[in-house]
């Protein structure tokens, strides 16, 4: 596991793009507890990490795409998923399985 970021960088609600190599990472609090997807919508490619964050979903701005954060695919279509990393927090670090 590599450490990605602090837990104090990313609000309640919030999100944080970081970068993997060249792997770009959306993390997000939601409740406080730190989720790790890949931050490209499978749809067109653009950018989660600055979509709208509710307590059940993340949606795309481009599209308005909403994908379920429990399961970790498009609402309206299961068969899309967003590739997400495991996540452990250890004290105010963000640790990520690649």
């Amino acid at each position: 596991m590599i450490k990605i970021a602090n837990l104090s960088e990313i609000p309640p609600g919030g999100s944080k793009l970081v970068f993997f190599e060249e792997t770009p990472i959306a993390l997000f609090n939601i409740n406080g507890s730190i989720h790790a997807w890949d931050n490209r919508c499978p749809h067109r490619g653009a950018s989660l990490s600055d979509g709208y964050i509710s307590e059940k979903t993340i949606q795309c701005k481009y599209h308005l795409w909403k994908f379920s954060i429990r399961k970790k695919c498009a609402v309206e279509n299961d068969q899309i998923k967003i590739t997400s990393f495991r996540v452990e927090v250890v004290n105010d670090g963000i640790f990520i399985e690649i």
